[in-house]
């Protein structure tokens, strides 16, 4: 009979790495202790570890209390978990949740002893972490910026029309929900990460905007290989644990789709939602406006008010002789939007300086304000204003 059992030099396979990785990181999590004794396990139940490209990811579940108490111990175990081998960075990052109701906390585990929290969990506790009617309580309105598919330009126009608001006088915000390919540190010019001050997280600020995104907490090269629930948790604790302030306006740049994230976000803020509304991005071709009708057709069964479709990449424009040129066809979005009877805002050109000024990390609006493209944005964004303003203003009696 043929012997199949591995020789005993056989590199360890992906999963004896990831758990070797992980049995190392928790070593150090029960090890890096505060000036009490009491180590970064005593105040956090370790949720998740994965490591891309020598990135070590580890999130810790805890109360917003006692995140307060991890915190000071962050640096140090980053640099701990970084001097690994194989890993060359760390980040730590917290989700919360909510204490177990007295008889979960009661109920024998199966098998006996100690169950760690797992994504099981996660799923069923996503829902309740947050009671909708706690998140963003300063802010006024919420503004989604959609799209039913990727590579319509939809966090450009989310980028350009929340700076547009912010010129326009209000109190902006500027929240990245695509966990899995997150923009915005590029597209603003910020490389920072987000402060943590007992327990809640400072946006970071930039051109007159309150932002927050993954893309602050992780390297630019990483990978988020997270599962849904994984994702949702981020999402709610970007609700809920980020000191957003007075906010006029937060806008949302969505993920594309129409999937757990869209539906989720909706749930929790339906009354934020109601008072804002969402803006459907397309292009003019007939293969995206069908996934823009799919957009607008979510947000509708969710009961969030359409403010209007746009349409990015409306027509090029030739630099040298100005010749307008319509490459992808024109109109198609602003005759679909009145075939759904839902407002058309904008058409947005299609231009290398609207690229460029992403990648540099200035917002076109600003950093060529007298362009084609920058007065086509501030006409959007005046358009979207104006629907807040005419939303929040005291109705006429009957």
């Amino acid at each position: 009979m043929t012997d199949t059992t591995p020789p005993n030099d056989m590199p360890p396979g992906p999963a004896e790495a990831s758990s070797s990785a992980e049995t190392r990181i928790t070593d150090i999590l029960k090890s890096e202790q505060d000036g009490q004794g009491s180590n970064v396990l005593s105040f956090a139940a370790l949720e998740s570890v994965s490591v891309r490209n020598g990135h070590a990811h580890v999130s810790l579940a805890t109360s917003r209390d006692n995140a307060s108490r991890v915190e000071p111990l962050r640096p140090r175990v980053e640099a701990a978990i970084a001097s690994l081998p194989g890993i060359t960075g760390a980040t730590l990052s917290f989700t919360s949740h909510r204490p177990a109701t007295p008889a979960a906390a009661n109920a024998p585990s199966q098998g006996g002893g100690h169950r760690p929290f797992n994504l099981g969990d996660k799923r069923r506790n996503a829902a309740s972490r947050h009671a909708p009617e706690t998140l963003l309580p300063g802010v006024k309105a919420v503004i989604a910026v959609a799209s039913g598919k990727g590579g319509v330009g939809k966090s450009t126009t989310a980028v350009n029309l929340a700076v547009g608001l912010a010129r326009e006088g209000l109190k902006t915000g500027l929240l990245d929900a695509d966990i899995y390919g997150p923009s915005l540190p590029r597209m603003l010019g910020r490389n920072t990460r987000p402060e943590v001050v007992d327990g809640t997280i400072l946006p970071i600020e930039a051109w007159g905007l309150k932002s927050m995104s993954i893309g602050y907490l992780v390297d630019e090269n990483q990978a988020m290989i997270w599962r849904g629930p994984m994702v949702m948790g981020a999402l709610t604790q970007f609700l809920g644990e980020v000191e957003w302030g007075e906010l006029d306006v937060l806008v949302i740049d969505m993920p594309p789709g129409t999937g757990d994230a869209q539906l989720t976000l909706a749930q929790k803020l339906g009354p934020k939602l109601a008072a804002g509304g969402a803006v459907i991005v397309s292009t003019p071709q007939d293969i995206a406006l069908l996934d823009a009708r799919r957009g607008v057709a979510m947000f509708e069964r969710m009961e969030t008010p359409i403010l209007g479709v746009v349409e990015n990449m409306s027509y090029f424009c030739c630099p040298n002789c100005n010749h307008r040129t319509e490459l992808f066809g024109h109109g198609g979005a602003k005759a679909e939007a009145e075939k759904m009877g839902v407002p058309f805002l904008a058409e947005i050109p299609l231009l290398a300086d609207i690229r460029a000024s992403g990648d540099e990390g200035t917002p076109i609006i600003l950093s060529a304000p007298d362009s084609e493209a920058a007065h086509a944005y501030t006409r959007f964004a005046q358009a979207v204003a104006r629907s807040l303003s005419s939303e929040h203003s005291p109705k006429e009696p009957s």
